[in-house]
């Protein structure tokens, strides 16, 4: 009965101290997440502020845009936040000596990387469903609201002097604003492949309907070029709609930005000649089936590195801090770790060149996570 009680007072004390350990890691991990999110949101906002100051989309459009595109940031940075929250947390506990306790209570260094691992591939589910869902979710939101933005901030655009393209298919010059918001001296070319067409006014000034926005011209003339037959006409007064010209921002969803089952759907397309349906706005083609195959692996492949990262911060625990090699063996950790995430990053690029190359991608995170751990094992077994 003692050794009994005994047995479960040790296997209650193990899963207390490991449920610490994950906890201490995953709070380390999600402040992180956050302050690094956060900061590289920030310096990307300012870059999205384009939208603004020459697409000419309202600041609610813009503010929308920059929130929903949060997620895309937080899955990129995942893998380097969790290197780093393990790594700090391993070295935490040792100077601390708290990993002294692990292995009072019983616990060998076999174990204690199993279970790293186990938290490690719980979090490539996760990182797994974050990419493949919910980046591209938000992302695609993000591009729709731009497509439907009413371009509320575009009358800000006109300024003295400037030729203004925040609209596709639409050029305006102002020769001058007035105190009154109206303008004076109009030029616009609604210009396509075929057809030229230039309009002249002495004044005008936009009217915001709540629908849409037109530019009432004054006192002017109207030039057509049609297949080189010029026609000209004067008006005393004409209605330029505005609603009918869409933003020069990029409206149609980037293969980041596409759900998952739709590039799968081409990916399998190109591979056994399926009949691919789609997204209405993605269109599979050949010239875009690496781009696709590519953001698919990214999705579902890559974050196979997050269990090598684990693995690898395991061995900080096989040298003790008052070993000389201490130091040392934490630098070339840190070093080949940091290695590890830029390979996983750069060799995406060309994953996708030849069938080998494509392999080689596929095979690279599930060998060397088998090696290595088999190096852990053997360095650990004894101890």
């Amino acid at each position: 009965n003692e050794c009994y009680i005994f047995g479960n007072l040790l296997f209650s004390m193990k899963k207390l101290i490991f449920r610490n350990f994950a906890k201490d890691t995953l709070n380390f991990f999600l402040i992180m997440c956050l302050t690094i999110g956060i900061i590289v949101w920030t310096l990307q906002a300012v870059n999205y502020f384009d939208y603004v100051s020459e697409d000419g989309h309202g600041l609610k459009t813009y503010f929308s845009y920059i929130i929903l595109n949060f997620p895309k940031i937080i899955h990129r940075i995942i893998p380097f936040i969790f290197f780093i929250s393990l790594f700090y947390i391993l070295n935490h506990y040792e100077f601390k000596n708290e990993l002294q306790i692990f292995w009072t209570f019983g616990v060998s260094k076999i174990e204690f990387a199993n279970k790293v691992v186990l938290l490690s591939i719980f979090l490539t589910i996760f990182q797994i469903w974050f990419g493949s869902f919910l980046s591209p979710y938000s992302q695609l939101k993000g591009r729709e609201l731009l497509k439907n933005s009413d371009m509320g901030f575009f009358t800000s655009l006109i300024k003295e002097g400037k030729f203004i393209n925040a609209v596709s298919g639409l050029t305006i010059f102002i020769n001058k604003k007035n105190d009154d918001g109206s303008f004076s001296n109009i030029f616009l070319d609604d210009s396509s492949k075929n057809v030229s067409k230039m309009i002249y006014a002495k004044n005008g000034n936009i009217i915001d309907s709540g629908q849409t926005k037109i530019f009432r011209l004054y006192e002017g003339q109207v030039i057509n070029n049609d297949n080189k037959k010029i026609n000209i006409f004067e008006f005393e007064q004409i209605n330029f709609n505005l609603g009918n010209f869409a933003s020069s921002s990029i409206l149609v969803p980037k293969v980041q930005e596409v759900a998952s089952k739709h590039l799968l759907s081409c990916s399998l397309d190109s591979l056994f000649g399926f009949n691919f349906s789609g997204h209405e706005t993605f269109k599979c083609s050949d010239n875009i089936i690496n781009e696709v195959k590519q953001e698919l692996f990214k999705r579902f492949h890559k974050p196979l590195y997050i269990p090598l990262i684990a693995i690898l911060s395991c061995f900080l625990i096989i040298v003790p801090k008052n070993n000389y090699r201490y130091e040392r063996n934490r630098k070339i950790i840190f070093i080949i770790i940091f290695f590890v995430l830029i390979i996983s990053e750069a060799s995406l690029r060309y994953s996708t060149t030849s069938q080998l190359s494509t392999f080689l991608y596929l095979l690279t995170p599930i060998l060397s996570f088998a090696i290595i751990y088999s190096f852990f094992y053997r360095g650990v077994r004894n101890v």
